[in-house]
């Protein structure tokens, strides 16, 4: 048993530091590039599309079949010029990627709670690797307010934010993840909630 558990924990660090120099090299930014909102009767609407590519050591780990969780959060600050801004609303999109060798497919699953490992959330699958990371890099039309949350009088800032999770990975790739350069996507924008009525 300690033997099996040794080796597990072998292979798992020899995965992320297999690449010695490579695996602490420059990661290129994330970055969001395009953010919209809009308010409307069924509340306040987020689009958005986040550019990155993806680290080494996350391609690898993706390749042998260990999913990937990104995380999509926006969080309503309401202006207020006496203290800090008030927060009326927050919302967040879980993404689970993962790559399943036996068919050569790549399956995007998505919930507003973190996805264990049960299965139970439905997902989209996809023919290449290229199509399954658009679909995590774009954002559309997700309601992250109801209307009522937000008032029509007052100044509202969104914050959004994308990463990936590495606190949902197996614990052996947390251990070596966690504080990681080479582990790190992360990309945040603000921008003002416009007050008018989307037609």
């Amino acid at each position: 048993m300690f033997e099996r558990t040794g080796w597990s924990w072998f292979f798992a660090l020899l995965l992320l530091f297999g690449g010695g120099a490579a695996a602490w090299a420059q990661v290129t930014p994330a970055e969001v590039t395009q953010l919209h909102l809009e308010r409307t009767d069924e509340g306040v609407l987020l689009s958005a599309a986040v550019r990155f590519e993806l680290p080494q050591a996350v391609d690898d780990a993706l390749a042998k079949g260990i999913p990937m969780f990104f995380v999509a959060e926006a969080t309503i600050l309401r202006d207020r010029w006496y203290w800090y801004d008030k927060r009326v609303a927050h919302a967040e999109r879980h993404m689970r990627l993962a790559f399943q060798p036996l068919t050569r497919r790549w399956r995007l699953q998505v919930s507003s709670s973190p996805i264990g490992n049960s299965g139970l959330v439905l997902g989209q699958m996809f023919d290449s690797r290229d199509e399954a990371l658009a679909a995590v890099q774009r954002v559309s039309r997700w309601r992250i307010a109801e209307s009522g949350e937000v008032d029509a009088e007052a100044v509202h800032n969104v914050d959004f934010r994308f990463r990936l999770d590495v606190s949902q990975l197996p614990r052996p790739f947390q251990i070596g993840a966690v504080g990681q350069a080479d582990w790190t996507i992360l990309a945040t924008r603000t921008q003002r909630l416009v007050i008018e009525q989307a037609k």
